[in-house]
């Protein structure tokens, strides 16, 4: 069993006036594995990685990072560490050479700015002024400046929100390659598939607490199925009501049924089986205006647990 690159147990962080962010909250993340925090915004997932950085002070709870804890090895877990925030705000006037020698000066023993630059794929900026660079670009520099001092341990806190498509799979190798070298990355994002491609585990928070923990495969599982077949029905002129949720779950193959506003989700373990029943039923009840199917993924998990999108943090409608 690999050891713990972090553990944390009964973490409460208490903000004045009472609002309670995170409640109660237990993690294991093992060493060489990137774990994922998934979660819509004001879930606790910020605050959490904040207090497991050392940036805020937990209300209770216990913290060890890398073998020490906040308060007793902070010089020790800063050498081996790096951070990467949801915005990193570096001098536009100095570029990109001089903002990693800078980042490389901090630490005791790290990677000489070359390296680092050939980390993140940015020779050819090499001496642009950081106000020059594209966002995508900017974002790869303060990947690299998070790795300056070699960390055995990254932090990543939403690291590809905004960016572009190419962009964002550059990010991707970049942490790929990172954690191939048996290195732990611990990340948050709101991107269901950045986590499935990247993470080996993810924790589910809702309301300050982990309310599901496991591999992306794993949690997907859990669903009971491997499909979901979207629809969308328009009952105007309808010679027949439309089929309700009951008789929706009831359909051979189906396993559960999710409303929401004209959409209707149904996840289902044997399409083959399931589509034909579906139209069928769907016969003089409406007019189908539209049909999908597609893989389940942990957005549907994280649905299904809490009724919300993770992007949007949204009800149902």
């Amino acid at each position: 069993m690999p050891a713990l690159a972090i553990r944390c147990k009964n973490l409460v962080k208490r903000y004045p006036g009472g609002v309670l962010a995170v409640r109660g909250l237990d993690l294991e993340v093992r060493e060489g594995e990137c774990f994922g925090l998934l979660g819509p915004n004001g879930a606790g997932k910020t605050t959490t990685i904040e207090i497991l950085e050392g940036i805020l002070p937990p209300t209770s709870g216990e913290v060890e990072i890398l073998g020490h804890t906040w308060g007793n090895g902070d010089i020790e877990i800063r050498k081996r560490i790096g951070i990467s925030l949801q915005e990193t705000r570096l001098s536009e006037k100095l570029t990109v050479r001089e903002t990693l020698r800078l980042f490389r000066s901090f630490y005791p023993g790290g990677l000489e700015p070359e390296q680092t630059i050939g980390l993140v794929s940015l020779e050819e900026k090499a001496d642009a002024r950081v106000g020059k660079l594209s966002g995508g670009q900017r974002q790869r520099l303060a990947v690299a400046c998070a790795m300056a001092g070699d960390p055995a341990l990254l932090f990543l806190d939403e690291p590809t929100t905004g960016l572009d498509p190419q962009s964002r799979r550059q990010i991707w190798e970049i942490l790929k390659r990172f954690r191939n070298e048996g290195r732990t990355i611990l990340l948050t994002t709101h991107y269901m598939d950045e986590a499935e491609r990247l993470c080996d585990r993810v924790a589910i928070v809702d309301q300050g607490r982990i309310i599901a923990l496991g591999s992306p495969r794993d949690l997907i599982a859990s669903l009971g199925a491997e499909h979901v077949i979207d629809i969308s029905v328009d009952d105007g002129g309808a010679t027949a009501p439309p089929p309700s949720e009951g008789d929706l779950r009831a359909l051979p193959g189906v396993t559960s049924v999710r409303v929401e506003g004209s959409t209707i989700s149904l996840t289902v373990s044997e399409p083959h089986v399931a589509m034909p029943r579906l139209l069928e039923r769907l016969g003089g009840g409406g007019s189908l205006t539209r049909l999908s199917m597609r893989h389940a993924s942990l957005e549907d998990v994280f649905v299904t647990l809490t009724g919300r999108h993770l992007r949007e943090g949204e009800a149902p409608a």
